[in-house]
Order: structure tokens, then C-alpha cells, then sequence
């Protein structure tokens, strides 16, 4: 019997993190501290961008897109497994696992293809600095944007439609905190090879596409900076990349073991998971932020404006205050 008509199996127990009651108290407090910091990192780097009208160029408008991405990203891993360190069942159901797997693979899609899509960017200021603003027009920055999450909704789409078919044993355990699409494969009975066939081919596609765009980018990048005479002007340009070049090793290298790596139960599995989908999201914000003179320069100016409207609010509300009762 099919996955969505199966009467039997209703839900799958998530049992990649400890299981004592000491250990998950301590992670639940982690975990919940990391989310929060990313929900505020991520927020306050899309704050920053939209409030400084010097960011409002190509290279920050892919960062604030990525910045929501990995809120939403984070979102849809981190509660459900605070919800279950907290609970004594750890499960989630068949639906709920498979809208997480769904969007799991939708994320990481967008993901990949935005970090290629900002090494292209990154590609067109160093190599090509007079044309940069013709090469990154408004319009394919949003042509960018909107393919990438496009194309990666779609992916996601069709490995999720093909795992909704799939036939269950009864073994319902999943050797991790989250439901990946990789993670339902051994527990199915029927014959999964077309699912992996399928997610494979995807994953190769999808990677490896945005993979070699990254790659040429950055041997045209490093050729350039290379060619430059002065040492402080190939600091700066290196600088440039340093930030992205961190995020892409980050996510890349966890991300493709995971999706390439057969499905075994192993410890590795939810490493892998960890890093792309919790501390990723977690780190972006950070490096962007700590490595960049002009988003701190932003941050610094909308600190200032905070605090200079916090002050003045007082004194508006008392006036208005005053005016009323003289009125």
C-alpha cells in the first residue's frame, strides 16, 4: 500500500539526538539559545540592508535574500526538534515528515543555487569592475532569485511526490533529529532505487551545476587578484570573497556528503544535518557581519538612529501630552 494511503503507519520516531533526561534538558537550552541568536542575526541583517540606502546594491541584495532563507530554513528544522527534546515520544507524523522533507530540500536548493548565483556577482566586480552594473542589472539579480527558488522548488517537488509513494515496513525509526528524503528510503519495502535514482540525478544536477559556475567564478577571481601588483589591493579583493567563500565551504561540504552518502544509521548523518541546517543559518549572519566594514558601518548608523528616536520619543509623547491638556 502506498505511503499516503497506509493505515498502519502514522508516524516516525526521530531518534538521532541522546535520550536521558540530563543531556536533553542541556540541548534543548543550546539549541533554543542558537535559534534565537539566528532569528535575531538573520533579522538584523535583513534590517540592516533595507535601512542603508549604500547597501541597496546587487552583492547585499543577495545577502538579504539569504538571510531570510536561512530563517526560514532554520524554522523549519530547529522547533520541531525542541519539541521533541522536550517530549517523552519524539515523534512526527507521516505528513509533518514529509512537509519537513519537502522543505528541507527546498531550502537547501535555494541555498546552493543563491551561493552561486553571489559568487557570479563577486565575479563581476573583481574581473570586470567597469561593466559590473551592466553585467548585474536589477532585472538578473531578480531573474536570480526568483530561478533559484524556483528551479529548487521544483526538485523538491518531485523527490517528495516520488517518497509519498513509497510502500513502509514496519521499522519506523529515523536515525536523525529531522526527515530528510534519504532518511525514508531504508524504511521502505518496496523498491526504492527510482527514489534514489531520482533524488541522485537531482542532487548531481543541482550541485554540480551551481558547483561549476562556482568554480569558474572563482578561478577567473583568483587569476584576477593574482595579476593585481599591489598587495593591499589583493587584500581587498580577497577580502571581498573571504565571507562567501566561508559560507559556501560550510554548507557545500556538509550538504552534498549528506545527500550523496548512502542512508545508514551512521552518526555522520547527523552531523551532516547539524551543520547545513542548524549552524549554518547560525554562522552567515556572523561572518557576513564580522568580515564586513560597510554592513558594521550600517549596523552602527541604525544603532544610532535607534537610540536617537528611543531618546526623543519621551520628550514627543510629553509634548503631545501637554498639548492636549492645553488644548
Amino acid at each position: 500500500m502506498a505511503l499516503r494511503n497506509h493505515s498502519t503507519m502514522t508516524e516516525f520516531l526521530l531518534l538521532g539526538l541522546p535520550a536521558d533526561h540530563p543531556s536533553q534538558a542541556l540541548l534543548f537550552v543550546f539549541f533554543l539559545v542558537i535559534y534565537l541568536l539566528t532569528l535575531s542575526g538573520n533579522l538584523l541583517m535583513i534590517l540592516v540592508i533595507r535601512a542603508n540606502s549604500h547597501l541597496h546594491t546587487p552583492m547585499y541584495f543577495f545577502l538579504s535574500h539569504l538571510s531570510f532563507l536561512d530563517l526560514c530554513y532554520s524554522s523549519v528544522t530547529v522547533p520541531k526538534m525542541l519539541e521533541n527534546l522536550l517530549s517523552e515520544k519524539k515523534t512526527i507524523s507521516v505528513e509533518d515528515c514529509l512537509t519537513q522533507a519537502f522543505f528541507v530540500f527546498d531550502s537547501g536548493g535555494t541555498e546552493i543555487c543563491l551561493l552561486a548565483a553571489m559568487a557570479y556577482d563577486r565575479y563581476a566586480a573583481i574581473c570586470h569592475p567597469l561593466r559590473y552594473s551592466q553585467m548585474m542589472s536589477d532585472q538578473l539579480c531578480v531573474g536570480l532569485v526568483w530561478g533559484s527558488w524556483g528551479l529548487a522548488f521544483l526538485d523538491a517537488l518531485i523527490n517528495t511526490l516520488l517518497a509519498w509513494n513509497l510502500d513502509l515496513c514496519e521499522t519506523r525509526v529515523i536515525s536523525n533529529f529531522l526527515c530528510e528524503i534519504p532518511s525514508l528510503f531504508p524504511l521502505s519495502c518496496s523498491n526504492s532505487s527510482n527514489n534514489f535514482a531520482v533524488l541522485l540525478c537531482s542532487a548531481l544536477l543541482h550541485a554540480f551545476g551551481t558547483f561549476l559556475l562556482l568554480f569558474y567564478s572563482y578561478v577567473r577571481i583568483v587569476s584576477t587578484i593574482l595579476s593585481i601588483s599591489s598587495t593591499s589591493g589583493r587584500s581587498k579583493a580577497f577580502s571581498t570573497c573571504s565571507s562567501h567563500l566561508t559560507s559556501v565551504t560550510l554548507f557545500y561540504a556538509s550538504g552534498i556528503l549528506r545527500y550523496l552518502m548512502p542512508t545508514s544509521g551512521s552518526p555522520w548523518e547527523v552531523v551532516f544535518s547539524m551543520q547545513y541546517s542548524v549552524v549554518t543559518p547560525l554562522v552567515n549572519p556572523l561572518v557576513y557581519s564580522l568580515k564586513n566594514k560597510e554592513v558594521k558601518a550600517g549596523l552602527k548608523n541604525m544603532l544610532q538612529k535607534s537610540v536617537h528616536l528611543f531618546w526623543r520619543l519621551p520628550c514627543f509623547l510629553l509634548g503631545y501630552r501637554e498639548h492636549i491638556q492645553d488644548g
